[in-house]
């Protein structure tokens, strides 16, 4: 069984964290202080998500210190010119109320891809906000296997790619960037895990939902999370949707049930802006 941690450089990372997307005002803030309290440690926001503040509020008012939460927040792919890095991961650790972030990602490559220079550029200056110890760890998110291979080969040894952050879900395999994440050590953070909750009507996840006395949901979470190098961040905006995801590490999959979910992939992409990269580079 897959333990509730994964060790990344060195850093343990709850596999299992909360997603924040679209929850905003007193029931973001009402979220992650429940969260918290009840085991959660690994909270995810973003810029664009406009809820960093109630974020922040929810961490002060949960009975938990701040340095065992792993934050991430995420700067928007029209932040990433060098000086606007700097000055909207400053904005955010304000909204935060925080001195750092665990983790800060680049939300969408968006004209990085294509641009090497670009995102070199961009990748010096989430190294520099490293360096001022604004952020424990940086990373990114919605990658091509090509772009992915370009982040790796310019970041420096002392601040390497530690996470890469992308839809992933059983209907939709990403094996390309997975096994990237495997050959470099970096953690891979499902989002959209549940596939808006359809994996609650896919009788072959149901069936093997049955065998175990969980939902189709809670197998969907313990697929991932048996995984190697991988999290997930479900957003859960009710209190019996955060207690239902948490209960996930009191049984184990079998080789044959995991393949089984595995061969549920359907190319379904639910996910996919005009600035996505090229997908067809294998992400």
């Amino acid at each position: 069984m897959a333990d509730t941690t994964t060790t990344i450089y060195g850093r343990e990372v709850p596999t299992l964290g909360l997603g924040t997307y679209k929850i905003t005002g007193d029931t973001c803030r009402e979220s992650v202080a429940h969260a918290l309290t009840m085991g959660y440690r690994h909270i995810d926001t973003a810029q664009m998500y406009k809820n960093e503040a109630e974020v922040g509020a929810g961490i002060a008012e949960a009975p938990v210190a701040r340095e065992d939460v792993f934050l991430t927040t995420k700067v928007w792919h029209t932040n990433l010119a060098p000086a606007d890095v700097k000055r909207t991961t400053k904005e955010s650790l304000r909204a935060l109320g925080t001195d750092y972030v665990d983790l800060l990602l680049i939300h969408w490559p968006a004209h990085l891809d294509g641009d090497v220079d670009a995102l070199r550029r961009t990748l010096d200056a989430f190294v520099e906000v490293h360096e001022a110890g604004q952020a424990r760890h940086i990373g990114v998110s919605n990658f091509s296997p090509k772009l992915l291979d370009q982040t790796v080969e310019h970041l420096p040894d002392e601040a390497p790619l530690f996470a890469h952050q992308a839809e992933y879900h059983p209907f939709l395999s990403q094996e390309p960037v997975l096994q990237h994440a495997r050959e470099h050590g970096y953690l891979f953070t499902a989002y959209r895990p549940l596939a808006r909750g359809a994996v609650l009507q896919d009788e072959r996840l149901q069936a093997v939902a049955n065998r175990h006395g969980k939902s189709a949901a809670q197998v969907t979470l313990r697929w991932l999370l048996q995984q190697p190098n991988v999290s997930a961040i479900p957003k859960a905006a009710s209190a019996a949707h955060r207690i239902s995801n948490l209960d996930v590490f009191d049984f184990s999959l079998s080789n044959d049930e995991m393949t089984a979910i595995h061969n549920v992939a359907r190319g379904e992409r639910q996910i996919d802006p005009a600035f996505a990269p090229a997908w067809s580079e294998g992400a």
